[in-house]
């Protein structure tokens, strides 16, 4: 089979949801698949911030790329039904040699004829669920582009969670049959490293970090809940301070994110907090340098009002680390039991979360092996083979 990947999600070089995905499933799938042919779909008018050779090792993938304003590509796409992808995929403006599957790792725009298998992937309906969450732009984008058309109009759809599957169904009236739920997963490079790793020591000197601390981390706007957590970290130290326990008083707070829309509260609360001389924000922390500063924290606190699957929790597991998340959507599916589940619009419930963690060495160890353990369901293989098993059936 031919089967053409849009990769325009990977342009940007960022490592959130969507690319995490993206990157973990098609390096587990290239070295599954040697037999079939694979196109990266890309493009892009000035020069991507991602480097795309790294996928030149795989003798069976090829890079597609046009040199088009995407604007414009869009413009095209939506009005003129044109170009289409799978055609592109065999030559610009082709009608023979095209992909046989279009996989589309992302809800986006994109044209692709009647002879091409569809195969989309959801990874949420948080715009759906919870609009408040989004800035008004990004509320009219969606409904511009009609994400609910565009699900109905795929072959077949891959929701990443459970959760993400029945919200198609209950809000898109998508038919159970057609949706295929598979999860993502977890980086190899989430791990347990060494207290001796020289990496570990010059990690918590480049970013200042110290010996002891509670970690957030996610992108800086309010869906994300990092308000609960400053409240909830501003309980806990109240609680230190009153009842004098030094234990807890040694426990900073550091948040890990880039600023997105709707900072400005979330700032103003770390501003106004009395602890926040010991509040640390990092805006930028690049993929190689997480896994050392997960391995650092002595705490993972995730109370996000709503997620399509959630990777943090599942990488601060992989480390080793005890963690805190959501009763809600994905998170209670990704964390099982492995984690202390709070409701997120209650801060006492996460500070308490905090300290019992903090103060209680049994039930740390407790929630650190059965978050290991947890963390070793989500394999990239797995989810790579479920995906190349749902092209093959559609070839067939």
């Amino acid at each position: 089979m031919k089967i053409c990947i849009d990769v325009r999600c990977l342009m940007g070089g960022r490592r959130t949801g969507v690319e995490e995905y993206t990157l973990g499933l098609l390096e587990s799938l290239f070295k599954l698949d040697k037999k079939n042919e694979y196109i990266l779909f890309l493009n892009s008018w000035k020069k991507p911030n991602f480097d795309f050779s790294v996928f030149s090792v795989y003798p069976n993938v090829r890079l597609k790329r046009l040199k088009i304003p995407n604007k414009l590509f869009n413009f095209f796409s939506w009005y003129l039904a044109w170009p289409k992808i799978d055609h592109i995929a065999g030559g610009f403006a082709s009608t023979r040699g095209g992909a046989d599957v279009v996989f589309l790792p992302n809800i986006i725009f994109g044209s692709v004829s009647r002879s091409a298998k569809v195969v989309l992937v959801v990874h949420d309906l948080s715009f759906e669920r919870h609009s408040e969450y989004f800035s008004r732009k990004r509320r009219w984008w969606h409904m511009f582009i009609n994400t609910r058309r565009i699900c109905l109009a795929a072959d077949k759809l891959i929701a990443v969670s459970q959760s993400t599957k029945q919200d198609l169904i209950d809000l898109y009236g998508i038919k159970n049959g057609k949706i295929e739920m598979i999860h993502s997963a977890v980086s190899a490079d989430f791990k347990i490293i060494g207290r001796n790793d020289f990496q570990l020591v010059a990690t918590k000197d480049k970013y200042s970090l110290p010996y002891n601390f509670i970690l957030s981390l996610g992108t800086i706007e309010p869906r994300k809940n990092i308000i609960g957590t400053v409240r909830a970290y501003n309980s806990l130290q109240e609680y230190a301070r009153k009842n004098s326990r030094d234990d807890l008083l040694k426990y900073e707070l550091v948040i890990v994110g880039e600023s997105g829309w709707n900072a400005r509260e979330i700032f103003s609360e770390i501003e106004n907090s009395p602890f926040k001389k010991k509040i640390r924000v990092i805006n930028s922390l690049p993929h190689n340098d997480k896994p050392y500063v997960y391995n650092l924290a002595s705490l993972f606190v995730y109370p996000s009002f709503f997620e399509g699957f959630g990777f943090p929790p599942l990488e601060a597991m992989s480390c080793g680390v005890p963690v805190v998340t959501s009763n809600n959507s994905s998170l209670p599916e990704v964390a099982g039991d492995a984690a202390i589940l709070i409701d997120p619009d209650k801060p006492d419930e996460i500070s308490n979360a905090m300290r019992d963690i903090l103060t209680d060495k049994e039930l740390r160890s407790d929630l650190i092996r059965r978050g290991l353990k947890k963390s070793q369901e989500f394999n990239w293989t797995i989810t790579a083979q479920k995906t190349l098993d749902i092209f093959n059936k559609l070839k067939q």
